[in-house]
């Protein structure tokens, strides 16, 4: 049975875009992201600047950058809305987690060449601390005292185990939980907790275009491709940068 949103800030008529739209648009930003990250940071002409704005100079590696920011919070609306109607939440916990450790290996070398960097964790991990945290918070919803101690031990693991966006992302999470059927105020409040990434405001214009359907990634070969998306391209880019741009 497909599912509707609750609401949104935006009319009926512009909620156009499936849970599958909202995926790949956030599969192709954070392609943009990463390919100005690990590439095109290396390349002299899309670190020159094209044009200032006040005192901030943009480049094509600036602007890929910038687009990127709107990647993080749709995947944390995708996870809160998969938490809300998975049928089998232990499973989908389990793949966060399995996903996280692969994809360590492909992150650990594009980020330091090695197969072992403690220093930083893919948002895999992010996400999973977070997910933990909704089911936390769904088995204690009677348990306030449980609940608090659970949020604040995942809080103090993101704090040490420095994945990508922290425990700020973490906390990201939560918000993007706690307000899921107050669209405008999840976008407020999401959108003054990034501030420092303050062009990640835009996800939530995508977010609430949702009109609350599956779309058309269906069955396990288009749910697996979904995951296995972050791990390889993050090894394709770091190969094609060894070929490109070796040291």
């Amino acid at each position: 049975m497909e599912k509707t949103t609750p609401n949104s800030f935006l009319p009926e008529k512009y909620r156009i875009l499936s849970g599958s739209a909202l995926k790949v648009l956030a599969m192709v930003i954070m392609l943009i992201d990463h390919t100005a990250a690990f590439l095109l940071n290396r390349y002299a002409p899309a670190t020159t600047t094209l044009f200032t704005l006040g005192n901030t100079g943009f480049s094509i590696y600036r602007i890929m950058r910038d687009v990127g920011r709107a990647a993080f919070p749709i995947f944390c609306f995708l996870l809160v809305e998969g938490f809300l109607h998975t049928h089998d939440r232990r499973k989908y916990g389990l793949n966060l987690l399995v996903f996280a450790c692969i994809s360590e290996i492909p992150w650990n070398f594009a980020h330091g060449g090695e197969l072992f960097n403690p220093a930083r964790q893919n948002v895999f991990f992010t996400l999973f601390l977070g997910y933990l945290a909704f089911c936390a918070l769904d088995y204690y919803k009677d348990r306030e005292t449980m609940q608090l101690l659970c949020m604040l031990a995942l809080f103090a693991v993101s704090w040490y185990l420095h994945a990508d966006y922290g425990w700020r992302g973490y906390v990201f999470l939560l918000i993007m939980y706690w307000l899921h059927n107050k669209k405008a105020a999840q976008a407020v409040i999401g959108s003054s907790w990034l501030y420092y990434e303050w062009k990640a405001c835009f996800a939530f214009l995508a977010i609430n275009m949702y009109n609350g359907k599956r779309g058309f990634i269906r069955g396990k070969g288009a749910k697996y491709f979904f995951y296995a998306f972050y791990p390889v391209h993050i090894a394709i880019l770091y190969i094609l940068q060894t070929i490109l741009f070796p040291l």
